[in-house]
């Protein structure tokens, strides 16, 4: 009876164990896999040495060269979150980015722009909210008609080898970054990818903006446009979808209707090493606690529940094994009557035969009824 209590406490146990790794793996990993309400701010540096750019000045249009620095800061909204519509709510969080790009030598401040925008949770891709917006230093002719779409700030949890769309400000539109392959950055498995963007007019040069431009360096001319083209490359951590690292090959240009084009634009902007080492520190920890609670902890406890439960499933064949064994010998044959040995004709015993074979009892010594060691 002790045995099969026992065998039961170990079965119920073993099978705890396998529900409790089927909840981690199914149900609590799951709802970790997505962008917390409560994200840090973060930021992220990337330099572009030797730089040619356009600086304005009041007064004042020039192209210049010199060392450009890129701020990108990304601040959670909990009161705009908390505002969402009610079909996004759950599944979307807002987030505010703000960028500005300073010249390293004097602090000038080059270019800014500052947007607000809702992302699902799980995917990072923008989801369609009415309350998005992207205000630029130098604006467009349709600063509100703005719609984000494609990754923009992260990839996926889980990300995968295979093309992405990828939001362009300067083309208001996201185009293909396609995966080129597997590296290792501080330590940290990245997946690469890479989106070129072929020459073409840039989206986010208002009317006002080219006049500006053509009555500096194409006063001939009465139209124009700029031209644009860029190569950017993603190294992103795939379990969380966080960049790693970022490098765009920037490139503008004035092309006037009439008369030369002007570079306006010619930097090679990547990510400086302290914004690279606090990326793959960051994506590093967040990996591993995924993983132990999407991988190892379910695995681990679904090991151990199912020792437990073969164990408990040999303890009860056992119990049933030694009953058996108890109640199907029946009860104790007697032991036959003692017959004496025959007497020699000059009366002594005939020592040298040997006695009738006896058969034992059950459970006890040969010819000894009722003496069996296993009863209880």
């Amino acid at each position: 009876m002790k045995i099969r209590v026992i065998g039961a406490v170990i079965f119920g146990a073993g099978v705890f164990l396998l529900v409790a790794a089927a909840a981690l793996a199914f149900v609590i990993a799951p709802s970790l896999k997505q962008l917390p309400y409560d994200l840090d701010p973060s930021t992220s540096v990337a330099e572009a040495p030797n730089a040619t750019f356009l600086e304005i000045k009041p007064g004042q249009v020039e192209v210049k060269q010199a060392t450009l620095r890129s701020t990108i800061e990304i601040i959670p909204d909990p009161m705009e979150t908390e505002k969402l519509p009610e079909d996004l709510k759950g599944n979307v969080v807002v987030w505010d980015a703000y960028q500005n790009v300073i010249r390293t030598d004097d602090q000038y401040e080059i270019s800014k722009y500052s947007a607000e925008l809702a992302l699902n949770r799980r995917s990072g891709a923008p989801a369609d909210w009415d309350g998005q917006w992207l205000a630029e230093a130098v604006a467009a002719d349709d600063p509100g008609n703005v719609k984000f779409v494609g990754q923009i700030y992260k990839f996926p949890f889980g990300t995968e080898k295979r093309t992405y769309q990828v939001w362009d400000r300067d083309l208001r539109t996201s185009l293909p970054a396609e995966f080129k392959g597997t590296e290792t950055i501080e330590g940290v498995e990245v997946y690469r990818f890479e989106q070129v963007v072929a020459e073409q007019p840039a989206k986010n040069v208002s009317t006002e903006s080219m006049s500006v431009l053509l009555g500096r360096f194409a006063p001939e001319a009465t139209s124009g446009q700029v031209m644009y083209s860029n190569t950017r490359t993603l190294w992103v951590e795939p379990t969380t979808g966080m960049y790693i690292k970022v490098r765009e090959e920037q490139h503008k240009e004035l092309v006037p209707a009439t008369g030369a084009s002007t570079v306006l634009l010619d930097a090679d902007f990547e990510y400086n090493q302290e914004t690279i080492t606090k990326a793959a520190d960051r994506a590093g920890s967040n990996r591993a606690q995924l993983n132990l609670i999407s991988i190892w902890a379910p695995l681990g406890l679904a090991i151990i529940g199912l020792l437990l439960v073969i164990y408990a499933f040999v303890l009860g064949r056992r119990a049933a094994s030694g009953g058996a064994h108890r109640s199907g010998g029946g009860p104790a044959s007697p032991a036959p009557a003692h017959n004496p040995a025959p007497a020699r004709k000059d009366g002594g015993v005939l020592t040298d035969e040997l006695p009738a074979p006896v058969t034992p009892a059950p459970g006890g010594p040969a010819g000894i009824p009722g003496n069996r060691s296993d009863r209880s």
